[in-house]
């Protein structure tokens, strides 16, 4: 039986605008809203990504984090 599909948590989040707009646009074509698209992210999220183009892009984005907040 599947499993109900409940928006049980909410959580306030500081994102990008460049992340925001990306999360838009995908929940979009995908014909879903922002929280269903982050749900469905992360509940599929190890066979949603590259691990190694993610580790790449981590280490790139916390070395620019600091630059990037002021």
């Amino acid at each position: 039986m599947p499993k109900r599909f409940r928006l049980t948590r909410r959580f306030p989040v500081a994102m990008t605008e460049d992340g925001y707009r990306r999360l838009r646009r995908f929940a979009g074509e995908a014909g879903l809203d922002e929280g269903e698209a982050l749900s469905f992210l992360f509940e599929n999220f190890n066979s949603v990504i590259d691990h190694n183009t993610m580790t790449h892009r981590l280490r790139l984005f916390n070395s620019e984090l600091e630059e990037r907040k002021t």
